[in-house]
């Protein structure tokens, strides 16, 4: 982030903006990343805020899709794609979560919310899948 937005931001009082303290950052995750070590755990604390308690996702400033009883979901390697990558009003969290909380997450969401799919995905098919970090340039 500039240098003069930052300066403005700490004059007028940055706690105002939290939003704008984190726009650089490709999604959620900060400094407690490693806090979150279930998928249970990474659903409730990054994902849960537009796909909702209840998978159902919603519709707003972006349409944001369910993940309940949704069969894209049917083979694991689409929704963690979507995680690593991003796709649409959804940021990308290659580089800010693990490749494990990555396939925890998925894995919950695939036997969660009316998903019943068990074959499950291991970090090491997450690392597989995982490009180079993107970078976001200004």
């Amino acid at each position: 982030m500039n240098r003069n937005i930052l300066h403005m931001l700490a004059i007028i009082g940055i706690s105002a903006f939290p939003v704008l303290a984190h726009a650089d950052s490709p999604g959620a995750g900060g400094d407690s990343k490693n806090d979150m070590q279930t998928g249970a755990e990474v659903y409730q604390h990054v994902c849960q805020a537009c796909h909702m308690a209840d998978g159902k996702g919603g519709k707003g400033a972006a349409i944001i899709p369910a993940l309940a009883g949704n069969s894209k979901l049917a083979m694991a390697a689409y929704p963690a794609g979507i995680v690593l990558n991003g796709y649409g009003a959804m940021p990308w969290f290659n580089g800010t979560l693990s490749a494990e909380q990555i396939a925890n997450v998925v894995n919950y969401v695939r036997t969660h919310f009316g998903n019943a799919y068990t074959d499950t995905l291991s970090a090491s098919d997450v690392k597989a899948m995982s490009g180079p970090v993107p970078h976001m340039t200004h």
